[in-house]
């Protein structure tokens, strides 16, 4: 008997008692690793979308220029390698993942032009205003790479009392689809049933998840060989990071019930970066289970949704800085590198997550993308002629994104492609191909807007 039969035997004959909501995803990835079954490798999406629009400016690196009049009138392809250029100091934080970054330029979204977001038109490319008018990109790539929990929607809202956010996606006309904006809501919802009875009792009152598969994780890592057991405590990892960031919220409420009157509101709620930081947290665990295969990550977004960041030095909305005014010395400039430097590092911590993974040949990260964008496109009032957009990895090497700046051809010209074709370019990567998405731009009719960004497919 080889080593690899070993390894599977051993995995299929592993009985679970409580853990087994929890470890079972995993432990069926690990098998099929360990076959070097094409199931081990999964492509993975996740949308971070941010409220108050992407400066473009903000994704160019250093010495590429933008015009300094006006908007970008390029009729031909423009590209240059990031290996040739540092970062805008907004993303500094993404420099090590700088030659897995495409920043593109170029793409219009006219057609969810709003006055503040575009609302499901900015993953659907359909207008703003009229509801859910169709699917949108994250629910139709959740068909193409179906998981045990098809789309997992994860966010942060303007106030703690806001749970939901129905107006970022939606599986069909009519059909909106809710973001999560609760990390406590969403860790129940997502891996409450690991308990029942006095089980879930327990974990109700928020003791730590693992005591329940202690003797699982125990049998399940005598069973792994090296490569599966690391990926399994990566796995445990983001649990346990779940469980502490759990811990210290509750402590911090411990104490403000026995000292209301004396504590100012920061402090009467989880902090808006801690959880942001937990909703992260929660995709890099749910991806690292293997119950998802899409998540959509939205900070803001909808409607006039702007999240103050007092922690960072930003106790305003983003409508503030967004109209220009500047607060504790900092500037209009200012408040957007910051609010944006922060998204980034997250991103970069979630890219350094599944980075740690490995995964066939390679890591998850090397079979992710991870798309960030604004849900109004180009600014806080957006024009639509441009959605800037930042791509991390290449989706199982489906695309080229390492290491690219592009500027698409400018909006009306010959060549000129939207956010829809990029859309369906990402349909055609996660293999379920579709030459249109979403409603044609009517200041576009002279144009062909069907097909893909060819730039981009591998």
């Amino acid at each position: 008997m080889n080593l690899e039969t070993t390894r599977r035997d051993l995995l299929k004959g592993l009985t679970l008692g409580a853990g087994a909501t929890l470890l079972t995803p995993i432990l069926t990835q690990l098998a099929a690793h360990a076959a070097a079954a094409p199931s081990a490798v999964r492509k993975r999406v996740i949308f971070v979308v941010q409220s108050n629009g992407i400066k473009p400016e903000h994704l160019m690196p250093t010495g590429i220029a933008r015009p300094r009049h006006g908007r970008p009138t390029n009729a031909k392809t423009e590209e240059a390698s990031l290996k040739d250029h540092t970062l805008h100091r907004a993303l500094e934080p993404l420099a090590a993942f700088k030659d897995r970054l495409t920043l593109l330029h170029g793409l219009s979204g006219r057609i969810a032009l709003s006055d503040h977001s575009g609302n499901h038109g900015a993953l659907g490319a359909y207008p703003a205003n009229k509801g859910p008018m169709g699917q949108t990109i994250d629910l139709a790539l959740s068909e193409a790479l179906p998981g045990v929990v098809p789309h997992i929607g994860l966010g942060l809202a303007e106030r703690p009392d806001m749970t939901m956010n129905y107006q970022i996606s939606a599986s069909a006309r009519g059909k909106t689809v809710p973001i999560q904006c609760s990390p406590e809501l969403a860790f129940k919802g997502l891996f409450g049933s690991v308990a029942r009875g006095s089980g879930r009792e327990a974990f109700d009152r928020r003791t730590n998840l693992l005591d329940f598969m202690a003797e699982d994780v125990k049998r399940a890592r005598g069973a792994l060989a090296g490569e599966e057991r690391a990926k399994l405590d990566q796995y445990l990892e983001a649990f346990e990071a779940l469980r502490d960031r759990q811990g210290r919220i509750e402590a911090i409420r411990d104490k403000l019930v026995a000292n209301v009157p004396d504590l100012s509101d920061k402090f009467k709620k989880p902090t808006e970066t801690n959880r942001l930081q937990a909703q992260f947290d929660l995709t890099a665990a749910s991806l690292i289970a293997g119950l998802t295969n899409v998540v959509t990550l939205v900070s803001g977004g909808g409607g006039q949704h702007y999240i103050s960041f007092p922690e960072l030095g930003i106790p305003v909305g983003g409508h503030h800085y967004g109209h220009g005014g500047g607060v504790e010395g900092k500037t209009a400039e200012d408040c957007f590198i910051t609010v944006r430097q922060y998204h980034a590092r997250l991103i970069a911590g979630l890219a350094k997550k599944l980075q740690a993974v490995k995964e066939g040949d390679g890591t998850m990260l090397d079979n992710t993308l991870i798309v960030y964008l604004s849900d109004s496109g180009d600014g806080h009032h957006p024009t639509g002629y441009e959605w800037p957009m930042l791509l991390l990895g290449d989706l199982g090497g489906t695309l080229k994104t390492r290491g690219r700046f592009l500027q698409l051809p400018a909006y009306g010209q010959k060549d000129h492609r939207t956010t829809a074709n990029l859309y369906a370019t990402l349909l055609h990567a996660a293999g379920k191909p579709r030459d249109t998405f979403g409603v044609a731009d009517p200041g576009l009719r002279d144009l062909d807007q069907s097909g893909v960004v060819n730039e981009l497919l591998a």
